[in-house]
């Protein structure tokens, strides 16, 4: 027998082979079909000679990859650098109890978070019913008629909410106030997003709020960040009679128990679910919420969840409103927020589920009663309480704030540093008995005996108006009655998750969406302490490992794209192109060009492109693709000279959103350079990239790349996102800082973009993992890997479809496109009945109608093997079958398997089947599904009865009744 070698046996832990999903021996076939003897012959046909990169990925100490037990050790060494303290900072921010339930159901459950958004609700139905529960925890407890699936953030939120006022109001005025006592995190991401908008931002103290004028809206903080709990409504009043609108920024918790905005004048109620059961995670990721007045709901930003019916008439979920979105509205949208924040949504929502209206009041209760003892106890002790009302935060008098700091980091405590003379306290709900215990000593110095804890609780009343005293009910839906027991809300969870189709089940072949592996190793440092259980404001001194573990996987991201820094503070996508703009537009003004406002964008571009350049400022000028879909250089060379005193940029994304790698890419950023412009580039397709070529060697100055997409970060639904921007040299010291909060990379930088200095930082293990263990070698192999599968797939597709837009050899990038047009004109059948088909035969449907409209987009990813990739293949071809049996008339025009689809169990088992074609064929269209099949648990949803009769909430009591 032949010896294999110890350095062989050791190659057996690698991770690569566990996330790139075809062996050897399969891509050895794949390659044959298309005719390649290699992968890097493959590559070197397919990537223009100009920008490919045949090097090792700079990768230094984690050039080599990192075995699973290795990479976690590694990353767990860093971790135990941070120090894990009680935070009472507050300032938006809480520590929760998340209900094991919950945490092992739904955050560490891949039917939860590899899932997709849900685009396609036939087989989203679990989903779209519990952020349908969001939706109605927020509108319940804001009082306001209608809520969004969630936003990123606190800040994100509030400053959406600027902008829908300032749309939908009447007033010409410019100016937002702010009231002074708004998180401080919260008035800088308004301001950043104020700015390019000329929108001026003044802030106010809140006892002015009735002396207020020429103003187009005012944003309130309910309480107030120093704790106090006020009394807006004359100032509400005030506000409407001059035309102006009200944002409030409102504490959920709270609002079990003070009056709710909606029912004192608000327009728009902004603020974070976070302490609805999600860890602090360093600042992300959390769910921020948006609710406002019915009748803005056209206007409203962000995703909306609606109910319709099925093809049987059957309630089902759907999003709603969809023309609201960018690739709709493109250069005239005015958010780009296309990331929600869904799996903390769902989190949030199910805490409320399992909780009740009950048990959130006990909770709210509770933590007020607690705070209404420590106010009494600090009293005793000589101390002032600055907030003569509270919910549950108090700003607390002193003359020894430095000392008191210190005494709380000795005795494991976290308090919020307000000035030099007052020290902020804010409980929550894990606090108890001892904790206040502790909170005594440090403020006692030791020195004096708690008083008997029983007799200061006798004492303890409400402490805010009581006029403000809520009276109104919430959460009478019976969803939030009956899933009280472990046992129940178990089983409920499970019925949600057994209607969805996620990563868990089956390929997602996307196209621009990069649905891969969210490895398990990835996902488990997650939940460690030392990482979810940090205050995005903690002192540095406690955040050690963290930092450092950022700092390192900014490096690595340096590395593999090429540029010479990364902020990982955008927790999203658009989040990143949104800032990679303000970056370029900043650049511009320091060089006294701060006219340069013209944005070059492709009219192939993604949706979002158009929509964050108009949120900086910048004029887009739309550039022509030629016939076989890449940018016509010539017209993009004549628009730059003819925009040249005010060129500021283009944006594309390469390859290109046609799946293209297209020739001219280094010739596009020479023009655009000769020009004074700054070449923006759409790191959307990053999975055909890495270890290939880099977008910052071939001319790109900025980048925002997806770690939710390339670097595994799960897509949880519709979110968390990541999408850090990479940049060049030159623009490094403009990168966003977060001076609220003490984080300043250079002086010269933007505001912040997101609430917390590093937006979504509890998330960065998953990435920092999968690099670590993928390694140079691995993630080269997981670029050929992707490009391999997607042009196996394209020609295999070939002799039964149009394939569109491909380049040398009829190859295609990482995806492909397939044209049902022709095929839709011969016989109606649209890419949409191929979509619902597919969920027939168990498959998310690839992307539909874009970037080319009647086609089908598909990538496959390097984490999906040939078993899955053939399956795939197999049913696009029966599907081809079927339509040509509508062409030559054995199915019936309008009565026939992809019109009918999805079928369900229960239009398969009725007892009259009235169809033209047999429940065989609908059924079990091949015949592996007659042992393992997925049945959708509704029929198509009708898109036009569920916008024409738009209901956003659970159902009415009286469906109950």
């Amino acid at each position: 027998m032949t010896r294999t070698s110890l350095t062989q046996l050791e190659a057996r832990d690698a991770f690569i082979a566990r996330h790139i999903g075809p062996s050897a021996s399969e891509q050895e076939a794949m390659l044959s079909t298309l005719g390649y003897a290699s992968r890097a012959a493959l590559i070197d046909a397919l990537v223009p000679a100009n920008i490919r990169n045949k090097g090792a990925l700079p990768l230094g100490q984690y050039s080599a990859p990192m075995p699973e037990t290795a990479a976690l050790a590694q990353l767990k060494s860093l971790a135990s650098k941070n120090r894990v303290l009680k935070s009472l900072i507050g300032q938006g921010y809480y520590n929760s109890h998340t209900p094991a339930v919950i945490l092992r159901n739904i955050f560490e459950n891949p039917a939860w978070y590899t899932a997709y958004t849900p685009y396609q609700p036939e087989i989203s139905q679990g989903r779209l019913e519990a952020i349908l529960n969001f939706q109605q925890v927020i509108t319940d407890l804001t009082g306001m008629g209608i809520s969004n699936a969630s936003m990123l953030d606190e800040g994100t939120a509030a400053a959406e909410a600027m902008t829908l006022i300032q749309r939908v109001g009447k007033s010409k005025s410019n100016v937002l106030y702010v009231a002074d006592d708004v998180l401080p995190q919260t008035l800088e991401v308004v301001q950043t997003r104020a700015k390019p908008l000329n929108i001026e931002v003044r802030t106010f103290a809140p006892s002015e709020l009735e002396r207020l004028d020429s103003c187009f809206g005012a944003l309130l903080q309910y309480p107030g960040v120093n704790g106090v709990v006020r009394d807006y409504r004359a100032g509400v009043e005030h506000l409407h009679a001059n035309g102006a609108m009200v944002i409030v920024a409102a504490d959920l918790l709270a609002l079990t128990m003070l009056a709710p905005p909606g029912e004192w004048g608000a327009d728009v109620v902004v603020g974070n679910s976070q302490r609805f059961g999600v860890p602090l995670g360093f600042g992300g990721p959390h769910a921020g919420y948006l609710s406002t007045r019915d009748e803005f709901k056209r206007s409203m930003s962000g995703r909306l969840v609606g109910v319709t019916i099925d093809a049987q008439g059957n309630k089902a979920y759907r999003l709603a409103l969809q023309t609201r979105e960018q690739h709709i509205r493109r250069e005239k949208a005015t958010s780009n927020i296309c990331t929600a924040q869904v799996l903390l949504a769902v989190m949030a929502s199910m805490y409320a589920v399992y909780h009740g209206p009950a048990g959130l009041l006990q909770i709210a209760r509770r933590v007020h009663r607690y705070t209404g003892i420590l106010a009494a106890n600090l009293r005793t002790l000589g101390y002032g309480i600055a907030n003569a009302s509270f919910f549950d935060t108090l700003t607390i008098e002193t003359d020894r704030a430095e000392q008191l700091h210190a005494a709380a980091v000795a005795a494991g405590v976290n308090l919020r540093k307000v000035d030099a003379k007052h020290v902020g306290v804010s409980l929550d709900e894990t606090i108890t008995r001892d904790d206040l215990a502790v909170l005594w000593n440090i403020f006692a110095n030791g020195s004096v005996p708690a008083p008997d804890f029983d007799a200061v609780e006798a004492g303890v009343q409400n402490a805010f108006p009581a006029a403000l005293a809520r009276t109104s009910s919430y959460l009478d839906h019976p969803v939030f009655n009956t899933h009280h027991s472990e046992h129940e809300m178990l089983r409920y969870l499970r019925s949600l998750a057994d209607k969805d189709l996620a990563l868990d089940r089956t390929m997602i072949p996307l196209g621009s969406c990069t649905m891969k592996l969210n490895a398990t190793s990835e996902m488990i440092p997650v939940t460690w302490p030392e990482f979810s259980s940090i205050h995005p404001f903690a002192p540095d001194a406690q955040t050690v490992g963290y930092r450092e573990m950022i700092a390192q996987l900014e490096e690595m991201l340096c590395a593999l794209t090429g540029y010479a820094a990364v902020s990982l503070q955008p927790n999203a996508g658009s989040q990143g192109e949104y800032a990679g703009l303000l970056v370029i537009k900043a650049y511009h003004e320091s060089r006294g060009e701060g006219h340069r406002n013209i944005c070059l964008i492709p009219s192939s571009a993604h949706g979002t492109n158009p929509a964050s350049a108009n949120m900086v400022g910048m004029q887009v000028v739309v550039t022509a693709c030629d016939a076989s879909g890449n940018v016509d250089l010539a017209d993009l060379q004549a628009k730059a000279e003819q925009h040249s005193a005010n060129l500021a940029c283009v944006m594309v994304t390469y390859p290109s959103t046609h799946g293209v790698f297209e020739e001219g890419i280094q010739q596009l950023c020479e023009i655009i350079h000769a020009h004074g412009g700054q070449v923006y580039i759409d790191g959307a397709n990053m999975n055909a990239l890495v270890g290939v070529a880099a977008p910052g060697s071939f001319g790109g100055d900025v980048s925002h790349l997806n770690l939710h997409k390339t670097f595994c970060i799960p897509h949880g639904g519709g979110g968390p996102g990541v999408g850090p921007i990479g940049v060049g040299a030159h623009l490094a010291k403009f990168l966003p800082n977060q001076r609220s909060s003490g984080y300043q990379r250079d002086a010269s930088g933007i505001g912040a973009v997101s609430a917390a200095p590093f937006g979504s930082a509890s998330i960065l293990p998953i990435s920092w993992m999968y690099i670590a263990m993928m390694g140079a070698e691995g993630l080269t192999a997981a670029t050929e890997t992707a490009i391999l599968a997607a042009n196996y797939i394209a020609r295999r597709l070939s002799p039964h479809y149009p394939v569109l837009y491909s380049g040398h050899d009829g190859l295609v990038a990482h995806e492909c496109i397939i044209d049902l047009r022709p095929l839709t004109d011969a016989t109606g059948i649209s890419n949409e009945d191929v979509a619902k088909r597919l969920m027939d035969f168990g498959f998310h449907a690839p992307t539909m109608s874009f970037p080319v409209p009647g086609t089908l987009m598909i990538e496959p990813t390097e984490s999906e093997s040939k078993v899955e990739i053939d399956r795939f293949i197999d049913a696009m071809i029966v599907i081809r079958s079927e339509i040509a049996q509508v062409q030559n008339g054995e199915f019936d025009r309008e009565d026939n398997p992809l019109k009918g689809a999805p079928h369900t169990a229960e239009v398969l088992t009725a007892d009259v089947w009235a169809h033209k074609y047999s429940r065989e064929v609908a059924a079990f269209p091949v015949p592996s599904l007659r042992k393992q099949k997925y049945w959708p648990p509704v029929g198509r949803a009708d898109n036009v009865y569920g916008d024409r009769n738009l209901f956003c909430g659970c159902a009415p009591m009286s469906d109950y009744e």
